[in-house]
């Protein structure tokens, strides 16, 4: 007697989705409230948040600190890193905008710029992982159906009187 058992011997299959955002920027320039801990960050350590708000987008991690040197020594329209950062984003995920704009916000409210950077990019990369593990069928023989067909074969020769009729099931 076989039992029929479904197991799952495969591998998690996953896929990744990205969600789908509107053209507009999901929270706006002062929102630093939607993520507390993005404002934290940026509030307590703006050069390291810079820096890994510009690795998670794939950029060079050092990027910003050159927008703190240029700013250090000086030099005209400090904020180009963090413009063009503003700018990347925006093209990166159809977000409705003029450089003029990313200009204003990344020269005078440079750390709302880049929590707002921060933010748009933590919500459009957010995946969720599906599992798809489809079952498996196989017939199991269970150690008392081999008990059974064993004693089948071995009594008849060791003693033609014994018999053996037993149910392993009862």
């Amino acid at each position: 007697m076989a039992t029929n058992i479904f197991m799952n011997n495969q591998q998690p299959q996953t896929t990744t989705l990205i969600t789908a955002q509107s053209d507009q920027w999901s929270t706006g320039i002062l929102g630093c409230c939607d993520d507390m801990d993005i404002c934290c960050f940026g509030c307590w350590c703006f050069p390291c948040f810079t820096c890994d708000t510009a690795s998670r987008f794939g950029e060079c991690f050092c990027l910003p600190l050159l927008d703190m040197c240029a700013f250090r020594f000086c030099l005209p329209s400090c904020a180009n890193i963090s413009m063009s950062m503003r700018v990347a984003v925006r093209y990166r995920y159809k977000i409705q905008g003029d450089m003029t704009g990313d200009c204003m916000y990344a020269t005078f409210c440079t750390v709302c710029s880049w929590c707002q950077v921060a933010r748009e990019i933590k919500r459009r990369s957010v995946t969720f992982t599906l599992v798809n593990a489809q079952p498996y069928m196989f017939n199991c023989v269970t150690a008392c159906d081999v008990l059974i067909n064993v004693s089948y074969l071995l009594l008849p020769k060791i003693s033609p009187l014994m018999t053996f009729e037993g149910n392993c099931y009862n």
